[in-house]
């Protein structure tokens, strides 16, 4: 029975396809336009010339250089050097056997001679705190089981539908006795919420700071990868769970997404690649704004794409 089972899963198993970044999907990216762009940019499980592996993709177009380094190269800084794509300044590689669960960060060497060690401003999942690696992640495999509620949200007027929004931190909402840090995981987080709601009626909820960031303290309003539940409460199936079960209750969820500053932390968003690029260079802000800041203003066309 034993090996009937293996083979099932691996007859199953789902192969990867192969991520290609074209120059449409270039030109588009370069008019703000490609809203799509989160699955090309980041790290996607892919399969070239017949080889499976992690297709990396990032965008630093001030770089003279850039390569991925991590757990599965040992951190060697020359190993993977990544190829410019084109003008627009998209840098790409395939790593043959490079799987899931791994760490990894870009090395962007600035024209100048400088080393930049950043965290990859796509990826789905970041190293748990004080760790500010990337991980790769696949997010294609829950199996979600919300289908009625999406048909029934959608069947609603969303003008004349009752609303009443509960807005939650889940690291402070309940203190969990048993951890270090005082948190429930996702997973935890959804079975005593969901009872919660429900008791009191709730149609929403609105869950603050759930994008990756570094600082406690913040509450989530610091972020340094929009594409990443914070992994300080779990991984990004976790998180998927959360909202499964959330939606077949009945609840709807809002995500506070907060676009208008980023820290200046040296893994993170400013100055990606030397210069700014997730934000306008104003020096002008600098007497006014926080110096643990940096602002981004939206209408930045490649942060309207992604």
């Amino acid at each position: 029975m034993a090996k009937a089972k293996t083979a099932k899963a691996v007859k199953a198993a789902k192969v990867p396809e192969t991520v290609y970044i074209s120059e449409a999907d270039q030109y588009l990216f370069a008019q703000g336009t490609h809203y799509d762009i989160y699955k090309k940019l980041g790290a996607h499980q892919s399969v070239e010339d017949g080889k499976k592996g992690m297709s990396f993709a990032v965008w630093a177009p001030h770089a003279a250089s850039v390569s991925v380094i991590g757990t599965f190269n040992s951190w060697n800084e020359t190993a993977n050097q990544m190829e410019k794509l084109g003008p627009g300044g998209i840098y790409k590689t395939f790593i043959p056997d490079v799987g899931l669960g791994e760490l990894y960060k870009f090395l962007i060497i600035t024209p100048d001679g400088r080393k930049l060690y950043k965290a990859d401003p796509f990826a789905n999942q970041g190293e748990v705190r004080p760790g500010t690696a990337s991980v790769t992640t696949d997010i294609t495999n829950f199996k979600w089981s919300d289908s009625k509620w999406i048909e029934e949200r959608s069947a609603q007027d969303p003008e004349k539908a009752p609303v009443a929004i509960y807005e939650c931190h889940i690291g402070s909402w309940m203190k969990h006795p048993e951890t270090e840090d005082g948190f429930y995981n996702y997973r935890e987080f959804a079975d005593r919420i969901v009872e919660y709601l429900k008791k009191l009626k709730y149609t929403h909820i609105e869950l603050m700071g759930i994008a990756e960031h570094p600082f406690d303290g913040s509450w989530g309003y610091q972020v340094t990868g929009y594409y990443a539940p914070t992994s300080r409460y779990g991984t990004p199936e976790d998180f998927a769970y959360l909202v499964n079960k959330l939606h077949r209750n009945k609840i709807g969820v809002i995500l506070d997404w907060v676009p208008a500053h980023f820290p200046k932390d040296a893994h993170g968003l400013a100055d990606f690649d030397g210069e700014a690029l997730f934000e306008y260079p104003i020096p002008e802000w600098a007497s006014i704004l926080s110096g643990e800041l940096k602002y981004s203003t939206m209408p930045r066309a490649r942060l309207r794409a992604s």
